[in-house]
């Protein structure tokens, strides 16, 4: 496979990746008009939310075998005609509950995409190449966060709540398409996984008793977990607490997502120099620094948002680093049960970045310190985490050398 061909087919996989995000940043400034069209109030549409990261969570674990059972790009069709489906579906909803029960399917649909891509960058590239794919895949489903919401809203506001999905399936349809025609089947249907149960559940184990997979899969996890609390908590703080509107909110969270992305392009260019496990532990210690200096700069009595601005840019420029290497560090083990293996991360992401969300919520104290605290608390678990498999490593080395 030339080079070009392999461009096309990761800048396919991060479009496929950024079809879940993006179906959550898009429909977030349709909240009042889906709450006024459908008779209800905006608490109750915040479930329909609450339903897709269930699905997104599940979905991931379902497909794991599948992906390893049937191949890559059969699941992957399926995934995009469902999502089409329930896309339209959700256009249509007469009612709420109509609406939650659809998103949870819409969810089911988008993770096919994101644990087949993942699956496929395992199968086409050598582990020592995982990471720098991964982050290009980074820089297109980044720019979620920095388009989705402005053209959502222009949509609420010229065309109705209702359009944003019909854009969605359309978006999907044409993915449909692509993947149909440029996609290879980087890895053919295996009839010896099994999906009974049983067989489901060893494949699992399979991939968790793997010592590197449970390190470096929950420092991944931990940290996409700090990625959520920020979500979850800087509203509040910048909005209510620090008094920006709405547009400079909006802004600061453009620039911050730029630093994510930043961090995860520049880990390309380090990947030249150092290897995935090298940048890891450097990273991990660097975040969790950040993670401290941020529940110290809200001890004092006055905030300084410059300040606190300042280093969630680069806790999150850090965790651009630390994201890809963590995720290649878990995948590299497996060329069997890689889907499974991806189905794992992919779930471990989501439930602790739910678990860090809820935590921010149920902390909340009219102040910063559950945002920056629950972000330190990540931070440092999955700093440790690191630095306990190295030790470990170490130790192993020694013995084999004595």
């Amino acid at each position: 496979m030339n080079p070009r061909e392999l461009k096309k087919i990761i800048l396919l996989l991060g479009v496929l990746s950024a079809l879940g995000p993006f179906s959550i940043d898009m429909y977030l400034p349709g909240f009042p008009a889906i709450a006024a069209d459908l008779n209800t109030s905006i608490a109750e549409v915040g479930y329909s939310l609450t339903s897709y990261f269930i699905g997104i969570s599940v979905g991931q674990l379902l497909y794991g075998p599948i992906v390893d059972r049937f191949g890559r790009k059969i699941p992957i069709l399926f995934g995009l005609t469902l999502y089409t489906l329930a896309a339209v579906a959700c256009a249509w909803a007469p009612s709420i509950e109509w609406l939650i029960g659809l998103r949870m399917l819409l969810a089911l649909g988008g993770c096919a995409g994101m644990v087949a891509g993942r699956a496929v960058v395992r199968d086409l590239f050598p582990p020592s190449d995982i990471a720098k794919v991964i982050s290009t895949l980074m820089l297109v489903m980044g720019a979620a966060p920095l388009i989705a919401p402005t053209i959502g809203g222009w949509m609420v506001t010229v065309l109705g709540w209702r359009a944003i999905f019909y854009t969605l399936a359309l978006i999907s349809a044409s993915m449909l398409t692509a993947v149909f025609l440029i996609l290879p089947e980087s890895r053919g249907p295996d009839p010896s996984v099994k999906l009974a149960p049983a067989s489901v559940l060893k494949g699992y184990w399979y991939v968790v008793k793997e010592p590197a997979f449970i390190v470096y899969g929950l420092a991944g996890g931990f940290t996409m977990a700090s990625l959520f609390a920020y979500i979850s908590g800087s509203p509040f703080i910048f909005m209510e607490k620090l008094g920006f509107t709405q547009t400079q909110y909006g802004f600061l969270f453009s620039f911050n997502s730029f630093g994510y992305i930043a961090g995860s392009q520049l880990n390309r260019l380090a990947l030249k120099r150092f290897n995935s496990l090298q940048i890891a532990e450097n990273t991990s210690l660097i975040v969790a620094l950040f993670g401290f200096l941020l529940v110290l700069s809200v001890s004092f009595s006055t905030l300084s948002a410059w300040i606190l601005l300042g280093l969630l840019f680069l806790f999150l420029f850090g965790n651009g680093f630390l994201g890809p290497n963590s995720m290649a560090l878990a995948l590299a083990p497996f060329s069997e049960h890689a889907g499974s293996a991806s189905a794992l991360i992919g779930f471990s992401q989501m439930f602790f970045g739910a678990v860090a969300s809820a935590m921010v919520s149920v902390l909340h104290n009219q102040t910063a310190f559950p945002m920056t605290g629950v972000m330190a608390f990540c931070a440092i678990c999955s700093a440790s985490l690191i630095l306990v498999q190295r030790l470990i490593l170490k130790r192993r080395q020694t013995v084999v050398h004595g």
